[in-house]
């Protein structure tokens, strides 16, 4: 059989899911540097990547098992949550009983790299997000991240 075969790449892919949570916004941003650069910045996650994310005071990486990571997060309010999720080259997305917190990045063809990111705070028992202030955090997020690069 001669079935199509549909890549997509991380970016793409974050979309299609994120079209499955309501409440979801994705934020999208160019940055002028090759992904080998950008990507090693959100992959810190006990240093940059709390600079990049707004609302995270730190993060602890208390679990990897291949491509599989448990964080333990601490926002700027003192929240705690145990994030479990999917962490490789260009793609992260994880989620707690009340927290849902997704990137992924794309080279460009010109050698910049497309960053996209969704989350917020989850509906337990639902694939919804409460709206309030996602697309807000999502774009603060990629500036925080633009200055580093810089």
């Amino acid at each position: 059989m001669n079935w199509p075969d549909a890549q997509l790449d991380n970016v793409r892919r974050l979309r299609a899911l994120a079209a499955g949570v309501a409440g979801a916004v994705v934020s999208e941003r160019v940055i002028p540097a090759p992904l080998e650069e950008v990507w090693p910045l959100i992959a810190d996650f006990e240093g940059t990547f709390g600079a990049i994310e707004p609302d995270m005071q730190g993060v602890t990486v208390s679990k990897v098992d291949g491509e599989h990571v448990e964080l333990l997060a601490r926002s700027r309010f003192g929240f705690r949550a145990k994030l479990k999720g999917v962490h490789r080259p260009g793609w992260f997305w994880a989620q707690s009983r009340f927290l849902l917190i997704a990137v992924a990045a794309a080279p460009e063809p010109n050698g910049d790299t497309r960053v996209a990111t969704t989350g917020g705070l989850r509906l337990p028992g639902r694939a919804a997000l409460v709206p309030v202030g996602v697309g807000r955090a999502g774009r603060r997020s990629l500036e925080r991240l633009a200055r580093l690069v810089e």
